[in-house]
Protein backbone atom coordinates (compact mmCIF):
# COMPACT_ATOMS: atom_id res chain seq x y z
CA UNK A 1 0.00 0.00 0.00
CA UNK A 2 1.05 3.59 -0.05
CA UNK A 3 1.18 6.09 2.62
CA UNK A 4 1.54 9.91 2.89
CA UNK A 5 4.97 9.63 6.03
CA UNK A 6 5.92 13.31 6.77
CA UNK A 7 4.63 14.88 3.41
CA UNK A 8 6.17 12.44 1.36
CA UNK A 9 4.39 9.31 0.06
CA UNK A 10 6.34 5.60 0.66
CA UNK A 11 5.23 2.37 -0.03
CA UNK A 12 4.59 -0.28 3.01
CA UNK A 13 3.50 -3.96 2.94
CA UNK A 14 0.15 -4.25 5.05
CA UNK A 15 -1.15 -4.85 7.37
CA UNK A 16 0.83 -1.83 9.10
CA UNK A 17 0.45 -0.94 12.51
CA UNK A 18 1.35 2.89 13.52
CA UNK A 19 3.63 1.17 16.20
CA UNK A 20 5.16 -0.88 13.22
CA UNK A 21 5.31 2.52 11.45
CA UNK A 22 7.03 4.33 13.80
CA UNK A 23 9.73 1.51 14.15
CA UNK A 24 10.28 1.19 10.36
CA UNK A 25 10.48 5.28 10.02
CA UNK A 26 13.18 5.44 13.08
CA UNK A 27 11.12 8.03 14.89
CA UNK A 28 13.42 9.52 17.59
CA UNK A 29 11.93 9.59 21.30
CA UNK A 30 8.64 7.41 19.64
CA UNK A 31 7.36 7.64 23.60
CA UNK A 32 7.18 11.54 22.90
CA UNK A 33 5.94 11.92 19.50
CA UNK A 34 2.46 12.59 19.23
CA UNK A 35 0.78 11.24 15.59
CA UNK A 36 -2.03 12.67 13.90
CA UNK A 37 -3.60 10.15 11.02
CA UNK A 38 -5.93 12.47 7.94
CA UNK A 39 -5.53 15.10 10.01
CA UNK A 40 -7.07 13.85 12.87
CA UNK A 41 -5.22 12.98 16.39
CA UNK A 42 -4.26 9.41 17.12
CA UNK A 43 -4.89 8.83 21.08
CA UNK A 44 -1.49 7.34 22.44
CA UNK A 45 -3.12 4.04 23.50
CA UNK A 46 -4.25 3.04 20.28
CA UNK A 47 -0.86 3.73 18.67
CA UNK A 48 0.52 -0.29 18.66
CA UNK A 49 -2.75 -1.33 17.55
CA UNK A 50 -3.79 1.10 14.70
CA UNK A 51 -3.81 -0.44 11.29
CA UNK A 52 -3.32 1.85 8.76
CA UNK A 53 -4.56 2.13 5.17
CA UNK A 54 -3.86 3.02 1.56
CA UNK A 55 -4.11 6.40 0.71
CA UNK A 56 -3.68 7.44 5.07
CA UNK A 57 -1.61 10.55 5.68
CA UNK A 58 0.29 10.22 8.65
CA UNK A 59 2.21 13.04 10.64
CA UNK A 60 4.40 12.82 13.42
CA UNK A 61 4.51 15.77 15.84
CA UNK A 62 7.96 16.34 18.01
CA UNK A 63 8.68 18.43 21.03
CA UNK A 64 10.95 21.09 20.37
CA UNK A 65 12.82 23.37 23.06
CA UNK A 66 11.42 24.58 25.66
CA UNK A 67 8.33 22.53 27.60
CA UNK A 68 6.15 20.53 26.35
CA UNK A 69 2.45 21.58 24.87
CA UNK A 70 -0.36 20.27 26.75
CA UNK A 71 -3.23 18.17 25.52
CA UNK A 72 -5.39 21.32 25.50
CA UNK A 73 -2.48 23.24 23.40
CA UNK A 74 -2.19 20.60 21.15
CA UNK A 75 -5.69 20.11 20.70
CA UNK A 76 -6.36 24.06 20.38
CA UNK A 77 -3.46 24.62 17.74
CA UNK A 78 -3.87 21.53 16.19
CA UNK A 79 -4.48 23.45 12.42
CA UNK A 80 -1.39 25.42 12.79
CA UNK A 81 1.16 22.11 13.65
CA UNK A 82 -0.28 20.23 11.07
CA UNK A 83 0.82 22.96 8.56
CA UNK A 84 4.34 22.19 7.57
CA UNK A 85 5.09 25.96 7.44
CA UNK A 86 4.56 26.05 11.10
CA UNK A 87 4.39 22.91 12.36
CA UNK A 88 5.56 22.28 16.43
CA UNK A 89 8.82 24.40 16.07
CA UNK A 90 6.45 27.69 14.66
CA UNK A 91 3.67 26.88 17.28
CA UNK A 92 6.29 27.42 19.49
CA UNK A 93 7.82 30.44 18.38
CA UNK A 94 4.38 32.03 18.33
CA UNK A 95 3.89 31.57 22.21
CA UNK A 96 7.64 32.54 22.57
CA UNK A 97 6.61 35.84 20.44
CA UNK A 98 5.76 39.43 21.83
CA UNK A 99 3.88 41.57 19.52
CA UNK A 100 2.41 45.38 20.13
CA UNK A 101 -0.37 46.10 18.76
CA UNK A 102 -1.07 50.27 18.54
CA UNK A 103 -4.48 51.27 17.71
CA UNK A 104 -7.48 48.60 19.08
CA UNK A 105 -9.92 49.99 16.58
CA UNK A 106 -10.85 49.02 13.04
CA UNK A 107 -7.59 47.45 12.13
CA UNK A 108 -6.37 46.33 15.35
CA UNK A 109 -9.25 44.54 16.55
CA UNK A 110 -9.67 41.78 13.86
CA UNK A 111 -5.70 41.45 14.06
CA UNK A 112 -5.86 41.21 18.38
CA UNK A 113 -8.38 38.43 18.16
CA UNK A 114 -6.35 36.41 15.64
CA UNK A 115 -2.80 37.06 17.25
CA UNK A 116 -4.50 36.02 20.28
CA UNK A 117 -6.66 33.06 18.50
CA UNK A 118 -3.15 32.15 17.15
CA UNK A 119 -1.06 32.04 20.67
CA UNK A 120 1.19 34.80 20.59
CA UNK A 121 2.29 34.41 24.15
CA UNK A 122 2.44 38.04 24.64
CA UNK A 123 0.26 40.93 23.05
CA UNK A 124 0.88 44.47 24.19
CA UNK A 125 -2.58 46.57 23.13
CA UNK A 126 -2.05 50.40 23.14
CA UNK A 127 -5.34 52.78 22.68
CA UNK A 128 -6.67 55.94 25.07
CA UNK A 129 -9.69 55.65 23.72
CA UNK A 130 -12.99 54.50 25.15
CA UNK A 131 -15.38 52.35 23.40
CA UNK A 132 -18.20 54.50 21.50
CA UNK A 133 -21.39 53.42 19.71
CA UNK A 134 -19.62 54.46 16.42
CA UNK A 135 -17.43 51.76 16.55
CA UNK A 136 -19.07 49.02 17.02
CA UNK A 137 -19.71 49.05 12.86
CA UNK A 138 -16.40 47.53 12.61
CA UNK A 139 -14.56 47.13 15.92
CA UNK A 140 -15.44 43.62 16.42
CA UNK A 141 -13.46 43.12 19.41
CA UNK A 142 -15.74 45.01 21.62
CA UNK A 143 -19.59 44.71 22.33
CA UNK A 144 -23.02 47.06 23.12
CA UNK A 145 -21.49 45.64 26.69
CA UNK A 146 -18.35 47.76 26.58
CA UNK A 147 -19.75 50.84 26.05
CA UNK A 148 -17.99 53.56 27.98
CA UNK A 149 -14.85 51.09 28.71
CA UNK A 150 -11.44 51.70 27.75
CA UNK A 151 -10.64 50.29 24.44
CA UNK A 152 -7.84 48.17 25.63
CA UNK A 153 -9.72 46.89 28.77
CA UNK A 154 -12.55 45.60 26.24
CA UNK A 155 -9.66 44.50 23.67
CA UNK A 156 -7.96 42.50 26.50
CA UNK A 157 -11.18 40.61 27.91
CA UNK A 158 -12.38 39.50 24.32
CA UNK A 159 -8.59 38.13 23.88
CA UNK A 160 -8.37 36.07 27.09
CA UNK A 161 -12.13 35.18 26.22
CA UNK A 162 -11.38 33.72 23.15
CA UNK A 163 -7.25 31.67 24.37
CA UNK A 164 -6.49 32.43 28.29
CA UNK A 165 -3.16 31.34 27.34
CA UNK A 166 -1.73 34.50 26.03
CA UNK A 167 -0.44 37.13 28.07
CA UNK A 168 -2.64 40.88 27.00
CA UNK A 169 -0.78 44.09 27.98
CA UNK A 170 -3.72 46.89 28.22
CA UNK A 171 -1.20 50.16 27.78
CA UNK A 172 -4.48 52.88 27.98
CA UNK A 173 -2.44 55.58 27.10
CA UNK A 174 -1.88 58.35 23.67
CA UNK A 175 1.51 56.98 22.06
CA UNK A 176 3.61 59.76 21.53
CA UNK A 177 7.26 60.82 20.81
CA UNK A 178 7.97 60.44 24.51
CA UNK A 179 7.07 57.30 25.00
CA UNK A 180 7.33 55.09 22.39
CA UNK A 181 10.62 54.08 22.38
CA UNK A 182 9.71 52.71 25.56
CA UNK A 183 6.88 51.36 24.36
CA UNK A 184 7.84 49.42 21.63
CA UNK A 185 11.27 48.03 23.50
CA UNK A 186 10.24 44.57 24.70
CA UNK A 187 8.48 44.14 21.21
CA UNK A 188 9.46 41.14 18.07
CA UNK A 189 6.88 42.84 16.29
CA UNK A 190 4.52 46.04 16.02
CA UNK A 191 1.25 46.53 14.30
CA UNK A 192 -0.34 49.66 12.81
CA UNK A 193 -3.49 50.09 13.66
CA UNK A 194 -4.05 53.86 14.15
CA UNK A 195 -6.50 55.95 11.96
CA UNK A 196 -4.41 59.26 11.52
CA UNK A 197 -1.23 60.14 10.19
CA UNK A 198 0.82 61.85 12.97
CA UNK A 199 0.48 58.16 14.52
CA UNK A 200 1.49 56.66 11.69
CA UNK A 201 4.66 58.53 11.22
CA UNK A 202 5.65 58.72 14.45
CA UNK A 203 5.16 54.48 14.59
CA UNK A 204 7.25 54.55 11.64
CA UNK A 205 10.01 56.57 11.97
CA UNK A 206 10.02 55.04 16.27
CA UNK A 207 10.61 51.37 14.36
CA UNK A 208 13.00 52.78 11.51
CA UNK A 209 15.23 54.02 14.69
CA UNK A 210 14.57 51.18 16.79
CA UNK A 211 15.33 48.53 13.98
CA UNK A 212 11.88 47.04 14.86
CA UNK A 213 9.74 45.42 12.02
CA UNK A 214 6.13 46.51 11.66
CA UNK A 215 3.33 46.70 9.59
CA UNK A 216 1.36 49.44 8.13
CA UNK A 217 -2.04 49.19 7.42
CA UNK A 218 -4.87 51.88 6.31
CA UNK A 219 -8.64 51.61 5.62
CA UNK A 220 -11.05 54.14 3.61
CA UNK A 221 -14.05 54.18 1.89
CA UNK A 222 -14.03 50.64 0.35
CA UNK A 223 -10.31 50.19 0.40
CA UNK A 224 -7.36 49.47 2.27
CA UNK A 225 -3.74 49.29 1.97
CA UNK A 226 -0.63 47.48 4.02
CA UNK A 227 2.82 46.70 3.73
CA UNK A 228 5.71 45.41 6.03
CA UNK A 229 8.94 46.64 7.49
CA UNK A 230 11.66 44.96 7.65
CA UNK A 231 14.98 46.67 8.96
CA UNK A 232 17.51 46.35 6.14
CA UNK A 233 15.02 44.27 3.96
CA UNK A 234 12.98 47.20 1.94
CA UNK A 235 11.51 50.91 2.32
CA UNK A 236 9.96 51.99 4.69
CA UNK A 237 6.55 54.29 4.80
CA UNK A 238 8.36 57.53 4.83
CA UNK A 239 10.10 55.87 1.24
CA UNK A 240 6.58 56.27 -0.48
CA UNK A 241 5.01 58.96 1.95
CA UNK A 242 7.45 61.55 2.81
CA UNK A 243 5.88 63.47 5.10
CA UNK A 244 2.32 63.69 6.58
CA UNK A 245 -0.34 65.33 4.37
CA UNK A 246 -1.83 68.88 5.33
CA UNK A 247 -4.60 69.03 7.69
CA UNK A 248 -7.76 69.04 5.30
CA UNK A 249 -6.15 67.60 2.26
CA UNK A 250 -6.94 64.30 3.01
CA UNK A 251 -10.74 63.04 3.83
CA UNK A 252 -12.04 61.76 7.42
CA UNK A 253 -13.90 59.15 7.91
CA UNK A 254 -16.26 61.62 8.73
CA UNK A 255 -16.20 63.14 5.66
CA UNK A 256 -15.66 59.54 3.44
CA UNK A 257 -16.41 57.15 5.58
CA UNK A 258 -15.49 53.07 5.69
CA UNK A 259 -17.14 49.96 5.25
CA UNK A 260 -17.08 47.69 8.10
CA UNK A 261 -15.35 44.47 6.80
CA UNK A 262 -12.55 46.33 5.71
CA UNK A 263 -10.65 46.24 9.07
CA UNK A 264 -11.79 42.75 9.27
CA UNK A 265 -9.88 41.96 5.73
CA UNK A 266 -6.69 44.75 6.38
CA UNK A 267 -6.51 44.10 9.92
CA UNK A 268 -6.46 40.28 9.47
CA UNK A 269 -3.62 40.59 7.02
CA UNK A 270 -1.65 42.51 8.75
CA UNK A 271 -2.06 39.15 11.39
CA UNK A 272 -0.64 37.18 8.84
CA UNK A 273 2.02 39.17 8.60
CA UNK A 274 2.79 39.08 12.22
CA UNK A 275 2.07 35.26 12.60
CA UNK A 276 4.66 35.15 9.09
CA UNK A 277 7.31 36.91 10.34
CA UNK A 278 7.40 35.15 13.56
CA UNK A 279 7.31 31.90 11.85
CA UNK A 280 9.26 32.11 8.80
CA UNK A 281 6.64 31.20 6.83
CA UNK A 282 6.19 32.71 3.56
CA UNK A 283 7.13 35.78 1.84
CA UNK A 284 6.24 39.02 3.80
CA UNK A 285 4.94 42.57 2.61
CA UNK A 286 8.79 43.98 2.35
CA UNK A 287 9.30 45.88 -0.75
CA UNK A 288 5.37 46.02 -1.70
CA UNK A 289 2.25 47.69 -1.28
CA UNK A 290 -0.82 45.49 -1.14
CA UNK A 291 -3.93 47.66 -2.10
CA UNK A 292 -7.78 46.10 -1.71
CA UNK A 293 -10.59 47.60 -3.54
CA UNK A 294 -13.61 46.00 -2.43
CA UNK A 295 -15.89 47.11 -4.68
CA UNK A 296 -14.07 45.49 -7.87
CA UNK A 297 -12.68 42.76 -5.17
CA UNK A 298 -9.23 43.23 -6.85
CA UNK A 299 -5.34 42.94 -4.88
CA UNK A 300 -2.82 44.47 -6.52
CA UNK A 301 0.68 44.40 -4.86
CA UNK A 302 3.03 47.85 -5.98
CA UNK A 303 7.11 47.30 -5.37
CA UNK A 304 7.93 49.94 -3.55
CA UNK A 305 11.75 50.66 -4.10
CA UNK A 306 13.92 52.09 -1.40
CA UNK A 307 14.54 55.48 -1.35
CA UNK A 308 18.11 56.41 -0.52
CA UNK A 309 17.36 59.77 0.12
CA UNK A 310 14.83 58.95 2.42
CA UNK A 311 14.59 60.98 5.76
CA UNK A 312 14.31 58.23 8.08
CA UNK A 313 15.97 55.12 6.80
CA UNK A 314 17.77 57.00 3.61
CA UNK A 315 21.80 56.83 3.61
CA UNK A 316 21.93 60.05 5.23
CA UNK A 317 18.76 60.30 7.45
CA UNK A 318 18.05 63.75 8.41
CA UNK A 319 15.39 62.74 11.12
CA UNK A 320 17.27 61.28 13.65
CA UNK A 321 14.68 62.49 16.39
CA UNK A 322 11.02 61.78 17.28
CA UNK A 323 8.68 64.40 16.87
CA UNK A 324 5.31 64.67 17.11
CA UNK A 325 2.87 66.03 14.02
CA UNK A 326 0.07 68.28 14.67
CA UNK A 327 -2.83 67.58 12.75
CA UNK A 328 -6.80 66.82 13.76
CA UNK A 329 -7.40 63.24 14.11
CA UNK A 330 -10.56 61.56 12.55
CA UNK A 331 -13.70 63.19 13.91
CA UNK A 332 -15.23 59.26 14.23
CA UNK A 333 -13.02 58.07 16.69
CA UNK A 334 -11.26 54.44 16.03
Amino acid sequence: MEITVAGKKKSYAAPLTVAQLIAAEEIENPLYVTVTINEEFLPAGQIPVKELRDGDNVEFLYFMGGGAFTDEELERYSRHILLKEIGVKGQRKLQNARVLIIGAGGLGAPAALYLAAAGVGVIGVADADTVELSNLQRQVIHSANDLGKPKVLSAKESMEAINPHVRVNACQEYVCAENIAALIRDYDFVLDGTDNFPAKFLINDACVMAQKPFSHAGILRFGGQLMTYVPGAGPCYRCAFKEPPPPDAVPTCREAGVVGAMGGVIGSLQAMEAVKFITGAGKLLTGSLLTFDALTMEFRKVRLPRNPRCAVCGEAPVITKLTDYVQPVCALKR
